[in-house]
C-alpha cells in the first residue's frame, strides 16, 4: 500500500481497501460488505437488493424528512493486460501523493471519501435532520440492467424517492472540484442495413451496390442541423461509429451494408422525433433498410437549486473553486435516479485516467472530496 501506512487518513485507507478487492464488473468482490460494515456501525439500516449475478444495497439513516442519497458503484472495468501496469491493479498504492489502483478514479475513492464524510457528520451531528442513504450497485459498469435502475424501481414500489443525490463519478477535469455534472444528455443508438443486389463488380448493371446508395442518405444525415441546444445542453451529435459492408473480395458488389451510428441529444429533442427525422430521410432517398433502435439514456437536467447551491458552496469552501456545472461526457445511472425526480449531481474525482492502464488520482484530493461531500451534508441537513 505505502511505506508508512499507518499514517493515512481514514479515507484513503478505506480507498486502498476498496481498490485492493478485485470487483471487475458485475462481481463486487466484497467491496459491498466492507461499506455495509462501515455504514451499519454508525446507524444505518440496510436492505440488500441482489438481482441475478448484481450486487446492490440502499442504506438509510433516519426515520422522516428529506433524503439525500449518495449513489455509485464498486464494479470496475477489466484491466487489460497485467504486463502493461507499472503496479499490480487491484494492489492500491501510494507514492508520492499519488493513489495507484484500478478504480482508485473511477469510483473506488469516492466511494470511500463518501463513508468517512458520513462517518464524520453523524458523529459531529448525530440529531442532523432529514434522512441520509446510499445507492451502491456492482452493474455500473457492465449492461447496467440488475442494478440501479432495478434499485430505481424497488424505491418506486416502496414510494422512497430521494430529495437529493450526489453520485460519486470523477468529474473533475483539471482540479478536484472545478466541474461537476449536473445532467447528463441522452444516448440513442441504430444499427441501420441498407440492402442491395450483390454481383460481379464488372457488371454493376446487374447489382445494386448498397454502399452507393448509403452514401448521399449518410452525407445528409451527417449535415443535418438537429437542434440548437440550450442553456444546459450544447446542440445534438449526430456520429457514425462503424460501417461494414462487403465480402472482402475486391471483385464482389455486396448484397447489404451495416452502419451504426449515435445521437447525443439535448432536452430540445425526444428521441422518437430524432428516429422520426432519420426514417423519412432514408425513405425520402427510395433505400430499402432495415433499422434496430436502442435508447440507452435520456437526458435529464437538475437546474440551480437547493442541491447545486449546496454542492457549489461546498466546494468554494474546500477550494477556493468556483465550480463549472457541465453536461459534457458520456451516460452515468443519474439517468435512472432522475426518473424519480431526484436532482442529481455528478462530484468526484479527476477523470482523465478512468479505464486507463495504471489509474491514478492525487491521494491527497480524496480527503479533501470527504470534506466537500461533509460539506453538502452540512448545508442540507443542519
Amino acid at each position: 500500500m505505502t511505506e508508512n501506512s499507518e499514517t493515512l487518513s481514514a479515507t484513503l485507507k478505506l480507498a486502498c481497501e476498496l481498490i485492493n478487492k478485485p470487483s471487475v464488473s458485475p462481481h463486487d468482490g466484497g467491496c459491498q460488505a466492507l461499506m455495509i460494515a462501515r455504514l451499519q456501525a454508525i446507524g444505518f439500516s440496510i436492505q440488500r437488493l441482489p438481482f441475478a449475478d448484481v450486487d446492490n444495497f440502499w442504506a438509510v439513516k433516519g426515520e422522516s424528512g428529506p433524503v439525500l442519497c449518495f449513489a455509485g458503484h464498486t464494479d470496475v472495468v477489466p484491466t487489460g493486460k497485467l504486463e502493461d501496469w507499472q503496479h499490480p491493479p487491484f494492489e492500491a498504492l501510494i507514492a508520492d501523493d499519488i493513489l495507484y489502483g484500478r478504480g482508485a478514479a473511477d469510483m473506488k475513492g469516492a466511494l470511500a471519501a463518501m463513508v468517512t464524510a458520513c462517518e464524520r457528520f453523524v458523529k459531529e451531528q448525530p440529531n442532523h435532520t432529514g434522512r441520509i442513504a446510499f445507492l451502491i450497485t456492482s452493474d455500473e459498469e457492465g449492461p447496467a440492467i440488475n442494478g440501479t435502475v432495478k434499485v430505481v424501481d424497488w424505491l418506486r414500489e416502496k414510494n422512497v424517492i430521494p430529495d437529493w443525490c450526489v453520485i460519486g463519478e470523477p468529474s473533475s477535469h483539471q482540479q478536484l472540484g472545478d466541474m461537476v455534472k449536473n445532467g447528463r444528455r441522452g444516448s440513442l443508438n441504430a444499427s441501420l442495413t441498407i440492402k442491395g443486389t450483390q454481383g460481379h463488380i464488372a457488371y454493376p448493371h446487374m447489382a445494386d451496390n448498397p454502399i452507393h446508395r448509403a452514401a448521399p442518405a449518410l452525407a445528409e444525415l451527417m449535415a443535418q442541423h438537429w437542434d440548437e441546444g440550450n442553456d444546459f445542453f450544447p446542440a445534438t451529435s449526430f456520429q457514425v461509429s462503424n460501417i461494414n459492408g462487403g465480402t472482402g473480395a475486391t471483385n464482389v458488389i455486396p448484397g447489404d451494408v451495416c452502419v451504426v451510428f449515435n445521437f447525443r441529444f439535448s432536452t430540445q429533442v425526444t428521441a422518437p422525433q430524432l428516429q422520426e427525422r432519420v426514417e423519412t430521410i432514408l425513405k425520402q432517398h427510395q433505400l430499402r433498410y432495415d433499422i434496430e433502435w436502442n435508447l440507452s439514456g435520456e437526458p435529464f437536467i437538475t437546474e440551480p437549486g437547493n442541491l447545486v447551491t449546496a454542492v457549489v458552496d461546498s466546494i468554494k469552501q474546500e477550494t477556493g473553486l468556483d465550480t463549472e456545472l457541465s453536461t459534457s461526457g458520456g451516460t452515468s445511472d443519474g439517468r435512472f435516479i432522475a426518473k424519480l425526480g431526484t436532482q442529481v449531481i455528478e462530484l468526484g474525482t479527476l477523470n482523465d485516467t478512468i479505464h486507463k492502464v495504471d489509474e491514478q488520482i492525487v491521494a491527497s484530493d480524496l480527503d479533501k472530496l470527504s470534506n466537500i461531500y461533509q460539506g453538502i451534508l452540512k448545508n442540507l441537513l443542519s
